[in-house]
């Protein structure tokens, strides 16, 4: 299995930039199961901006057990720290997390960019959860709500 078709955007944003992706057939909502996903879209997440990387298509695929058809999904997403998806395999969930890649299980109707401004807004805030190890491991320079109530001065 390989890719059919990829549109890869030239990227003149920082380099302190999050990547996603979302396993998607319409680049609006994640509609896809992990497996079998005839697409995904990347996107980068900094503090103050989203925008789309890259969009790599897929054939048709079976939801099988068919670990081959995975390599190639896994390499694309080598530097995402997430992938949003319908559902996604034991196999795929362990080899996803040893990647460094959290796979997230997302509602039926979810929108990109309703996922995209969530995010945001949690870098800006101060991340949480497996957001917060994320950031960390790619040394993302954001604001968390402990820097600003250092930089106010509080006392106990």
């Amino acid at each position: 299995m390989t890719v059919t078709r990829s549109l890869q955007v030239i990227d003149d944003h920082p380099e302190s930039v999050l990547k996603v992706a979302f396993a998607t057939s319409d680049r609006e909502f994640v509609d896809q199961h992990f497996g079998s996903a005839t697409a995904f879209a990347v996107y980068g997440i900094n503090p103050d901006d989203t925008w789309l990387l890259q969009v790599a298509e897929f054939g048709e695929l079976e939801q099988d057990g068919n670990e081959d058809k995975l390599k190639e999904k896994l390499a694309l997403l080598k530097d995402c720290v997430a992938v949003y998806c319908r559902a996604c395999g034991a196999s795929a969930v362990r080899q996803l997390i040893e990647m460094g890649v959290q796979p997230v299980k997302i509602h039926e109707g979810a929108r990109i960019d309703e996922l995209l401004e969530s995010l945001q807004k949690e870098v800006l805030l101060g991340p949480s959860g497996w957001l917060a190890k994320a950031m960390r491991s790619k040394t993302l320079n954001a604001p968390s709500r402990f820097d600003d109530m250092e930089a106010e001065g509080w006392n106990e």
